[in-house]
């Protein structure tokens, strides 16, 4: 293949599946260094590609939004948009990482040869007869695994085996203090976000399913044993059922601070600054590890073992729990304790 190469990655959703294939990035430049390489992703996950050094230009769909208002004129003029913009590159190599129907379907409308999973090694065997090279992936290993995978099959490559470098990069805009008056209100504005020197461990508590919940009292506990350390927690949010139990917590220690709704970005750049991050089973956690902040991960209703936080080249991650299997608090501070 030519050096100079134009590649485009289709990875749209969720949170934890972009930072799962971000490795491939600085795997295809270790080969490929004068490469351009694009990325497909949604509107509300765009932050993270863009957050990579090594990716040229960012295509947003809002496939979610677009299927609630699909006979509407907005939404027809946002997909005539998308497709005006992303036609106008010609592609050497274009990557579903996917590997759904969705994403297949805009891989269909870009120009460029189209690689993605064969029938065999997809979740929607539907999506691989819209590509024209197909590729035998072991469906049975990690995510970020079979990412690197079909990055090299597609780009004939071996297979790199050292560990995952998802090369983010933050500003380092965003950090916080706590006052009185946080504990109080739980909340603190953009003019008191300050600096704590990393004094704080980031509590990643939200996540998409209710039974992959860490319980609240062990997020209390949690920041009682924190405080022995002089450690404080704080606590990101997105809704309305976030911010409450976010509140909850920060009400029962003196050591805890609502942060306030923040982007992607500007929460990357909080990340980066935090000591450690805890969390449960939610793309912020892997957000934590790919910025290679040492992160603990909380399992109470997944099997970790195919797309549980994978470590990057710098800092250590461990993944506690499995289904039906609730780690302690004692389990989660004492793991702190040793990464710290």
């Amino acid at each position: 293949m030519s050096e100079h190469l134009k590649i485009l990655i289709v990875k749209t959703s969720s949170l934890g599946d972009v930072i799962h294939c971000l490795p491939i990035i600085n795997d295809i430049h270790a080969v490929y260094p004068t490469a351009q390489i694009d990325w497909v992703v949604e509107t509300s996950f765009a932050d993270i590609p863009r957050l990579h050094t090594g990716i040229n230009e960012v295509f947003t769909v809002a496939v979610r939004r677009w299927r609630k208002a699909l006979f509407t004129q907005n939404t027809w003029s946002e997909i005539a948009f998308f497709k005006r913009s992303v036609q106008k590159k010609q592609y050497d190599v274009i990557i579903d990482a996917q590997g759904l129907l969705k994403s297949a379907l805009i891989t269909k409308q870009i120009n460029g040869v189209k690689h993605g999973y064969n029938k065999n090694s997809i979740r929607e065997p539907l999506a691989s007869y819209f590509y024209d090279k197909k590729h035998d992936i072991d469906y049975n290993q990690h995510a970020v695994t079979r990412n690197r995978h079909i990055s090299a099959l597609s780009l004939d490559y071996a297979t790199p085996n050292c560990a995952p470098d998802y090369g983010l990069k933050t500003p380092q805009n965003y950090t916080y203090a706590n006052s009185e008056s946080h504990i109080v209100t739980g909340l603190i504005s953009h003019s008191q976000l300050i600096g704590l020197h990393g004094n704080f461990i980031i509590g990643l508590h939200a996540t998409s399913r209710d039974s992959k919940l860490w319980p609240i009292q062990h997020w209390i506990d949690l920041g009682k044993q924190l405080s022995q350390l002089d450690l404080y927690l704080v606590l990101p949010w997105a809704n309305k059922a976030e911010f409450e139990r976010a509140n909850t917590i920060a009400s029962q220690l003196k050591n805890a601070s609502v942060l306030p709704k923040l982007s992607i970005a500007q929460l990357s750049s909080v990340i980066s600054q935090s000591k450690a991050a805890i969390g449960v089973d939610t793309g912020l956690t892997h957000l934590a590890a790919a910025l290679n902040i040492p992160t603990i991960a909380v399992y109470t209703d997944t099997n970790p073992k195919l797309t549980g936080v994978m470590g990057g080249t710098i800092a250590s991650v461990t993944n506690l729990g499995n289904i039906n299997q609730i780690p302690s608090v004692g389990q989660v501070f004492n793991q702190l304790k040793q990464i710290l």
